[in-house]
């Protein structure tokens, strides 16, 4: 029994929201930026939930799970004119395109590597449907991030296991993080710079700035999701693409946002929306975590994700080099791929490249595209070849 009851409906989603919120004013703290605001939120539940304070399990968790994954999608999407990311913004793409080659390539050497069966052992899933679940699961997060890892999770079965799949995402942010801070400590390699390409210094790529975020646009945002989802969910059923439910939905998404750029672009607020619906998706997940459950898995996950970001890092920055492309490209470019299109832009300001903010934005939303895709490419081919 726990003080809040699952039973309680408000009560349960209320207090989702409220740690959602705690983890967005925590994250301004000097210790929670290094933290990040969806580490917080999933360490908040956890403690909530061990505490008693929420249920580990409830139906606002399923009607978030139901609801909120799928609409996470187009919200993340709205913005990707992939004419804009493929031609605006060549060399970035191309760099962002190397860094995906180099997180499927640490995916592969990983499950070569691990007995990755081990994983998520109270899931619902055979042994053998494991380990393809799990690769195609941190393929989509490093590639795209928190909504491709929410897809991934839904696809494959894997968020069934509570403790599991709590235990891999903090794994995977904390782990992200530390590879910002060593990102961000690159360009001051001496060593290192010389041996790539000289960045060039060219004009800033203008920034398209969209219409103030307004009570009609987010609503139109979130009815226009729902509708693209709910188009997606009848596509799906009628052509038998069992599976493809995240990919077809990312599809229609991508062709209205290429399509039809200026409709899009009145969607103000649509991505922030998804940001904070993400967070209440990581609080509901990690309710349901037991710390003993985590804490057995904690040590194969950690050997996962540096054995993916090692051989991510290889590739990106060893291919890189041979391609001609400069340190600060590839360094936005594997930061869009492992933290997303929130963190890129602000390493690019910070280290004063002015006309790679606008092209980490873009290629960080060519991951959302691109992330779901892949991760289930990779979840189908092993679970094929297992």
């Amino acid at each position: 029994m726990s003080l809040i009851s699952a039973e309680n409906h408000i009560a349960v989603m209320a207090s989702l929201f409220v740690l959602s919120g705690m983890a967005f004013l925590l994250e301004r703290t000097r210790i929670g930026s290094h933290l990040t605001g969806a580490v917080i939120a999933i360490l908040g539940a956890i403690i909530a939930s061990n505490l008693k304070i929420i249920p580990h399990s409830a139906p606002a968790y399923d009607f978030v799970f139901t609801y909120f994954v799928p609409i996470l999608i187009p919200m993340f999407l709205f913005q990707a004119d992939m004419r804009r990311i493929l031609f605006e913004a060549t060399r970035t793409t191309a760099a962002f395109l190397l860094a995906s080659v180099g997180t499927v390539a640490g995916v592969t050497i990983a499950a070569l590597t691990l007995d990755l069966s081990a994983l998520g052992a109270a899931a619902p899933l055979e042994a053998a449907q494991r380990e393809p679940a799990i690769a195609g699961l941190f393929t989509s997060t490093y590639i795209g991030g928190s909504v491709n890892y929410a897809a991934l999770g839904e696809l494959t079965g894997l968020k069934a296991d509570a403790s599991f799949f709590s235990a891999a995402t903090a794994a995977d942010n904390l782990f992200s993080a530390v590879y910002l801070g060593m990102l961000a400590l690159m360009p001051g390699w001496l060593w290192l710079a010389r041996h790539f390409t000289p960045h060039s210094e060219e004009p800033p790529m203008e920034e398209v700035a969209g219409p103030p975020i307004t009570a009609m646009s987010l609503t139109l945002s979130i009815a226009l999701a729902l509708l693209i989802v709910a188009v997606g969910d009848a596509l799906v059923a009628w052509l038998g693409l069992a599976g493809w439910r995240y990919v077809t939905i990312t599809v229609i998404t991508l062709a209205f946002a290429t399509l039809a750029p200026g409709q899009a672009r009145k969607l103000s607020g649509s991505f922030e929306t998804g940001v904070a619906l993400s967070f209440v998706f990581f609080a509901a997940i990690a309710a349901g975590a037991n710390i003993q459950a985590m804490l057995q898995v904690a040590p194969l996950l950690i050997a996962l994700v540096f054995i993916l970001l090692t051989v991510h890092a290889l590739v990106t920055f060893g291919l890189g080099k041979l391609l001609g492309l400069s340190l600060p490209e590839l360094i936005i470019a594997s930061n869009a791929a492992v933290l997303g299109a929130t963190t890129a832009p602000a390493l690019a300001a910070t280290k004063g490249w002015k006309n790679l903010v606008t092209p980490g934005v873009l290629v960080g939303v060519l991951g959302y595209a691109l992330g779901t895709f892949i991760g289930t490419l990779v979840y189908k081919f092993w679970g094929a070849i297992l």
